[in-house]
Formats: structure tokens, C-alpha cells, sequence
């Protein structure tokens, strides 16, 4: 039996197998048993304030919607479906995903699609963090960068923020104040339209190269196998500063040869990105959030460019030899829509490749569905995750170092 969780107005948790909650996938369905695992360590609960829970039967009362966040290494496969009222508050930006309880336990809709230690939640004694990280600055303490990763790793909780300090993994460098794009759902800048405040604050100054590449040394002397990535969720888009990366990975490799040097981007400006390869990039990872122009264009708001500009700079990066990750931004109702999976299947098969990172799309479903429409035929994430490690070289959620 699937049963009800859900919350009381103070947040907490309770169960009632009594009831049948519905889940969203772009339409109002019952959960399957296959689509459950129990919680996994690291999921986070959530209230979701003026909500109450839809159910299979007749509704409740002083019963609030409950939906979890999940840790990194799980792709979510259903939404938390829920009737709204009146003067609920807009949600903040986090990757809703629907939970219920089974044999009194709290499962959710999910399936594990990738592992690795460097990714495992943290736990930290109290000031263990701000001890690790103190003693990295002052090794280097007018590196703006590293002031930047500091308040990134202590507090946004951001893991590849925390790389830098603990030497291990992909550690970040962000680099762009910039962007071409005006997300719906950005993580470092939103507009007032929802009253949704962004999670992050941007990075306000254009770092030099030898800054960025001091970091970045650091870490790869450091971690043999280590990876440096420069694209952060801190940041804009680090294209926009193609000559400052360039110039960075020519001192990174000047001084080590090992490790990974690695661009998030959103593939904006293919000619920029050969610039970076020329440089000596190595792996790039292209953010995109559908396969077809306009779900892509709905969400992104790009300016200057457009969803064939990123399909170019995938195939100048295959071209080119670099390793290329897809990091795909799902929602369930969206990402496995009929059309989309066709359009995946379509790109997919003609440029393949090394890996597509599925990303939960942190922000607040009912949001989403407007921005881009609601499916016209949900296939299920199972088969959606199934076509893309299908016609992909690996279907994961992170970068592994070996």
C-alpha cells in the first residue's frame, strides 16, 4: 500500500496510510510501486505552505503538502500533486519531488542513476569547515577567487566550492559576472516577476587569470586526478569571458599537466569555445534544459543566440576529441514528453555523446508548466532515462575523475 505523508502547518512529518496521495508527471496519476525506493541518506522534506495534498479519495483537512529534495546521485521521476489555495506563497527554487510512506517508511519517487564518494552529503563537527577553509586562505589570502569559494562552500553548501578546501575532486572556478541568458529559473539572478529570491548572490568582479589559475594548480597538484572546472552556479556565463579562460588553462598547463580541466557552459558561442579548446580544454559539460527550440527558449530567454548555437558547440567539441557531457536539467512531464524524447533520440543519434548528466530542475513545478506547457503524452522518466543511456556513451549525474 502506498500511503499518505504530509506536514502540519509547524513542518512536521506525519503518516496516514489511510489515504492514497497523487503524484504529477504532467498529469494527475496514481505512483507505481517500481517508480519508490525508501528515502535515501541526504533527502531533505519539505513543506510546501498553502498546498494541500491530493488524494485518490476525498481531501483533508489541516494537511499540508509534502515534497523532498534529493541528494545528488537520484533523478526524480514524479511530482508531489497537490491543490492550491488562494494565498499560497510562491515556492523557492528547489527540485520538488513526491514522497509517500510505505511499511512506515518515507519513500519517494526516484531511482539512483549515479554514485561517487565526492558527492556523498557532508557532515562536518562544528567549525571543522571554517578551520579547512582558513588555513587555505592564508596560503593565498588576496586571491579574490578563492574569498568567492569560501562563501560558496560555507555558505551555499556548494560541493565543488568545498573540493577546493578539502583537495579533492572537481573543485569550481567561476568566473563570469555575466550572461547571455535570462533563466526562469536562475540560481544566481532572478528578476521580481514571482518574488522568488535567488538562492545565490552573482560574483560581482572579473577575476585575472592567474588567480583563477592559482586555484586551479593548487587543486591539481594536490589530487593527481583531479578535475578543474570553470562555470559555476555563482556566476554567468563564463563564455562571455573566453579569452580570460584561455589565458588561465595556457598558466594552468604551464605549471602541471595532470587532472581535467573542465568548462560548465551553456554552449552559447561555439567560436569562444574553440578558442578554450585551443587553450587546452579538455571536458566541457552543456547545460540545456530541452532538445526542442521551443521548451529551450521558453526557459533559457537567450539572448544572441539560440538552441542551434548549442547543438554547434557540441559538435565542435566531439569534433575536436574533448570529452562532452550533456548537463540535462529534467522535470518529469517535460523531459519525458513524447516530442522531447524523439528530440532527444533524434540529436543524440546524430552526434554521440560521452555522457548526459541528468540535473532535477529546482524550481517550483506549477511555475515550470507554465513557462513551457504541460505534456501532451508523458511516456514515464523510466523510459525517457532509458533512451538516454540508450543513445548517449553513459547516462549519470556528475563528472568522475577516474
Amino acid at each position: 500500500m502506498i500511503g499518505l505523508a504530509y506536514c502540519d502547518r509547524k513542518g512536521r512529518i506525519f503518516f496516514d496510510e489511510a489515504y492514497e496521495p497523487l503524484a504529477d508527471d504532467g498529469t494527475i496519476r496514481k505512483a507505481q510501486a517500481d517508480e519508490l525506493i525508501e528515502a535515501p541518506a541526504g533527502t531533505v522534506p519539505m513543506l510546501l505552505p498553502g498546498r494541500r495534498p491530493r488524494l485518490l479519495s476525498r481531501a483533508t483537512r489541516r494537511r499540508y503538502a509534502l515534497a523532498v529534495a534529493l541528494p545528488a546521485g537520484y533523478t526524480r521521476l514524479l511530482l508531489p500533486s497537490y491543490v492550491k489555495e488562494a494565498q499560497a506563497p510562491a515556492l523557492p527554487l528547489f527540485g520538488y519531488t513526491f514522497a509517500c510512506v510505505r511499511d512506515d517508511r518515507l519513500h519517494v519517487a526516484a531511482m539512483r542513476t549515479d554514485e561517487g564518494e565526492d558527492w556523498e552529503p557532508r557532515f562536518f563537527a562544528h567549525g571543522e569547515l571554517e578551520r579547512i577553509i582558513a588555513h587555505r586562505l592564508a596560503r593565498d589570502p588576496r586571491n579574490r577567487v578563492l574569498r568567492q569559494l569560501a562563501l560558496c562552500a560555507r555558505d551555499y553548501g556548494c560541493f565543488t566550492a568545498q573540493n577546493v578546501f578539502l583537495e579533492r575532486g572537481e573543485a569550481a572556478l567561476p568566473v563570469s559576472p555575466t550572461c547571455n541568458a535570462r533563466c526562469v529559473g536562475c540560481i544566481s539572478e532572478l528578476s521580481d516577476e514571482r518574488g522568488v529570491p535567488a538562492p545565490q548572490v552573482r560574483i560581482a568582479f572579473d577575476w585575472t587569470p592567474d588567480e583563477l589559475a592559482r586555484v586551479a594548480i593548487s587543486h591539481l597538484e594536490a589530487q593527481g586526478d583531479g578535475i578543474v572546472s570553470f562555470g559555476q552556479g555563482c556566476e554567468g556565463e563564463p563564455l562571455l569571458r573566453s579569452v580570460t579562460i584561455a589565458h588561465a588553462i595556457e598558466r594552468i598547463r604551464s605549471r602541471v599537466t595532470n587532472g581535467t580541466v573542465n568548462l560548465n557552459t551553456n554552449g552559447s558561442r561555439p567560436s569562444a569555445l574553440r578558442r578554450c579548446i585551443e587553450a587546452g580544454l579538455q571536458a566541457v559539460r552543456i547545460s540545456l534544459n530541452s532538445f526542442r527550440p521551443r521548451v529551450y527558449e521558453a526557459y533559457y530567454r537567450p539572448r544572441g543566440y539560440g538552441l542551434d548555437d548549442v547543438f554547434e558547440s557540441v559538435r565542435v567539441c566531439v569534433q575536436a576529441g574533448v570529452r562532452v557531457a550533456l548537463n540535462y536539467l529534467t522535470h518529469p512531464g517535460v523531459t519525458d514528453d513524447e516530442a522531447e524524447v524523439f528530440a532527444a533520440r533524434q540529436f543524440l543519434g546524430e552526434v554521440r555523446v560521452d555522457m548526459v548528466q541528468t540535473r532535477t530542475l529546482n524550481i517550483d513545478p506549477e511555475w515550470y508548466f507554465e513557462v513551457t506547457g504541460r505534456p501532451q503524452r508523458p511516456l514515464g522518466m523510466r523510459h525517457a532515462l532509458a533512451t538516454l543511456r540508450e543513445c548517449a556513451g553513459a547516462l549519470g549525474n556528475f563528472t568522475h575523475t577516474h
